[in-house]
């Protein structure tokens, strides 16, 4: 689901680095926002995130 059905955006894997230098992995979800937009000609439910919504890749269905 952390996954953006516009560009495609969706969790990265690191590794977070404590100040004693520990090492574990963790993970970078994107902002997904589940939002009504135009796919096709007709409004449908999909999961954006907030880059595309903002950057007008998405037209919202009112």
């Amino acid at each position: 689901m952390a996954k953006c059905e516009i560009c495609g955006k969706d969790m990265a894997f690191g590794i977070q680095v404590s100040h004693s230098h520990r090492r574990s992995n963790r993970t970078w979800k994107p902002n997904i926002k589940r939002v009504r937009a135009i796919v096709n000609g007709s409004p449908k439910r999909i999961y954006a995130c907030t880059r595309c919504l903002r950057s007008g890749k998405v037209t919202r269905a009112v």
